[in-house]
């Protein structure tokens, strides 16, 4: 069923590498490697720019551990993101697509901006899984590593449809075992949206106003950065033909009910 459904923050890659080359961002690090198809297209952006990049990933697939082996300018660090990121310095540029729950992306987007306040350096964060799915329902790659005050009910078996807030057993858009999603969509302290925006709340100031861009497509984009930043007009300028684009989002939304009745007609025939 994957591979009927385009899903990689690598589908995002002219409007990332346009992004990153109008802020002039050099020093990378990426949170979610999976099977490298981003990574390589950022470490070669920051061969060109005289960079480097980090790649944080507690358990990469095989093919992305076979291309660092042979790529040493590359360095990854094989731990969970909030284990590892207070250690990564002078990033210019932050590219998330680790777990998609409101605790990690909440945590993550205050220790990337604690790294910005500590190195001197405007916040720019580029993030994946921002529209549904995951926008305001938790999926969980690794339950246990969620504290329990901050994780919500789950299920492995379960399975999500647009526009109904529950999951239903083997049904639907699922991990089949690799992911978890909470039973219920909505509410507080749910879904990478909603850690965005909760972020945003909280750290935005009159004196650091924070701007913030959502492509809807592909599960939908984020960019996050500092708008006092000396590069912020160049990346608005990137950034503001897909932010919030209403054909955009329509086209998204039928490509996942296309999807969706697919998996029904794949799920029938199975049954």
């Amino acid at each position: 069923m994957s591979n009927l459904l385009i899903h990689s923050m690598s589908e995002f890659s002219d409007v990332i590498l346009g992004v990153l080359h109008a802020a002039g961002a050099r020093n990378l690090a990426e949170v979610g490697a999976e099977f490298g198809g981003m990574s390589q297209q950022l470490a070669a952006y920051a061969e060109v720019t005289g960079g480097s990049l980090t790649s944080i990933d507690p358990c990469p697939k095989q093919e992305f551990l076979d291309w660092v082996a042979k790529c040493p300018s590359v360095r990854h660090v094989a731990a969970p993101s909030l284990d590892a990121m207070s250690d990564v310095s002078d990033v210019d540029a932050w590219v998330i697509d680790g777990d998609h729950n409101y605790y990690t992306v909440r945590n993550e987007l205050r220790i990337a901006d604690e790294n910005a306040k500590r190195d001197g350096k405007p916040l720019l964060a580029i993030m994946h899984d921002v529209s549904w799915p995951c926008a305001r329902r938790d999926f969980y790659y690794a339950p246990d590593r969620i504290p329990g005050e901050w994780l919500h009910p789950h299920s492995f078996d379960g399975g999500v449809t647009i526009g109904a807030p529950g999951v239903r057993d083997h049904r639907g858009f699922r991990g089949n075992g690799q992911f978890a999603v909470a039973l219920h969509e909505g509410g507080a302290k749910n879904g990478v949206l909603t850690a965005v925006e909760d972020f945003l709340e909280e750290a935005r100031t009159p004196e650091r106003p924070l701007a913030w861009a959502h492509i809807p497509a592909v599960f939908g984009l984020g960019i996050l950065f500092d708008s006092t930043a000396p590069w912020a007009a160049e990346v608005a300028q990137v950034v503001h033909p897909y932010h919030d684009n209403k054909l955009i989002a329509s086209l998204e939304l039928n490509r996942l009910r296309n999807y969706l009745t697919v998996i029904e007609w794949q799920d029938q025939q199975a049954a």
